[in-house]
């Protein structure tokens, strides 16, 4: 009997550029404000816990059920630089990965960055290209799904990558947005046919957040009570998205989540149940309905508000974030390759999420992802980089400028 219900398993890489505790010195370029040291000592040390030992398993897994095991996978930028500069045998796992034909590999910006939420898109579209170029000369594939820094999603965001010629794209199942609904239907992106996926957030993070929590009454989890739950459930597909880290970094190793990840497509197999990647699930399955997330009211897959208040919802993150819109124009006018990639890593979504005040287990989260001691911390330090970056930039301008009276010179 063929399967009827698609299990579409996604997974989320990404490595940023930590900025470095700043102090005006006579460092230049792109290491005066990110920290060379610190981003290979810690790019090497998750390769070693989660990367190299997971895409061991993923491709072993492969081979093991023939075909019949496949997942998608969004490697950022910043992420598939660090694997060339620093571990190759990690970018070889995914080569692997693709040339498998069972794992599909989608875009997203190349610097998971902010900027789709910038009113126009004209950064945001250079980034996703950026991005599609990397995968293509690294991976060789050509992405046709979207995945948007962190799952943000609006009207406005899905219309652009419609635009873009990409068939479908990848949001949380927020409940407000749902309503009565399941996520676990194909939707329709407002006003136009872009296939729209909703992460299943319930079963998605039984794994990904609960797995270890010994407090959590389902404790612990197994592979086949996982798949029980994912076989009763309603619907057409189950959309579970997760970061590629809930391997032994997020859960440790000795927590048992490679062993329950080596026997999940078994379970999963066993009960009538099939893998399927983004695409084919939107070849498989017919919108049921249309999602609908007005500009204003963008969503994410952060903290319980699942908005964009884990990046912009305090004064800090807000003013940091309109600096650095307010300096795009000046920073391109430069024409200076090194000036405009700093801008664009200074977009980057960790850099806002590290400055996040909120409390409880949001903001343990938040903690357990920051190299600062407090928010504030690294509120103080974004801003000072900001402000000597900004200076630089003008500095750049009035050195191509010979004439302070010259049509369009920056006024400081």
């Amino acid at each position: 009997m063929t399967p009827e219900k698609s299990v579409c398993i996604y997974f989320q890489m990404h490595q940023p550029y930590r900025l470095r505790w700043f102090w005006p010195d006579r460092t230049a370029g792109f290491d005066r404000y990110f920290d060379a040291q610190a981003n290979e000592r810690i790019f090497d040390k998750v390769a070693h816990k989660c990367y190299l030992p997971a895409n061991e398993l993923l491709l072993r897994l492969i081979d093991d059920h023939k075909g019949e095991f496949r997942f998608s996978v969004s490697v950022t930028g910043t992420m598939l630089s660090q694997c060339e500069r620093w571990e190759p045998d990690v970018l070889d796992g995914l080569q692997q990965m693709s040339a498998s034909g069972c794992v599909e590999f989608l875009d997203e910006t190349y610097y998971h960055s902010l900027s789709s939420l910038f009113e126009d898109k004209t950064e945001f579209i250079e980034q996703v290209h950026e991005h599609r170029n990397s995968v293509y000369q690294l991976l060789g594939c050509k992405p046709v799904m979207f995945r948007n820094t962190e799952l943000l999603y609006n009207n406005s965001i899905a219309n652009t990558i419609k635009a873009m010629g990409y068939k479908g794209i990848m949001t949380e199942g927020v409940d407000h947005v749902l309503g009565w609904r399941s996520p676990n239907f194909v939707y329709r992106a407002k006003d136009n046919d872009l296939g729209v996926l909703m992460r299943n957030y319930k079963l998605s993070d039984d794994i990904g957040y609960r797995f270890s929590a010994r407090w959590w009454s389902e404790y612990p989890l197994t592979a086949g009570k996982w798949a029980s739950w994912a076989s009763d459930a309603d619907g057409d597909v189950i959309n579970i998205f997760m970061d590629y880290e809930t391997f032994g970094e997020h859960q440790w190793e000795d927590t048992g989540i490679f062993q329950f990840m080596r026997a999940l497509p078994g379970e999963v197999l066993a009960r009538n149940l099939r893998f399927d990647t983004p695409s084919e699930v939107l070849e498989r399955f017919k919108p049921v309905g249309e999602i609908d997330v007005g500009d204003f009211s963008t969503i994410s897959w952060a903290d319980l508000e699942r908005d964009h208040s884990a990046w912009l919802g305090n004064d800090m993150q807000r003013r940091c974030f309109q600096e650095l819109m307010l300096l795009e124009s000046h920073v391109k006018k430069t024409c200076d390759p090194e000036i405009i990639q700093i801008w664009k890593h200074l977009l980057t979504s960790d850099h806002y999420y590290y400055m996040c005040t909120k409390w409880l287990a949001d903001g343990d989260v938040h903690s357990y992802f920051s190299i600062h001691s407090s928010p504030y911390d690294a509120a103080v330090n974004f801003m000072a980089i900001i402000m000597d970056f900004k200076a630089k930039v003008f500095e750049r301008l009035k050195q191509s400028s010979p004439r302070p009276d010259r049509p369009g010179y920056p006024v400081l």
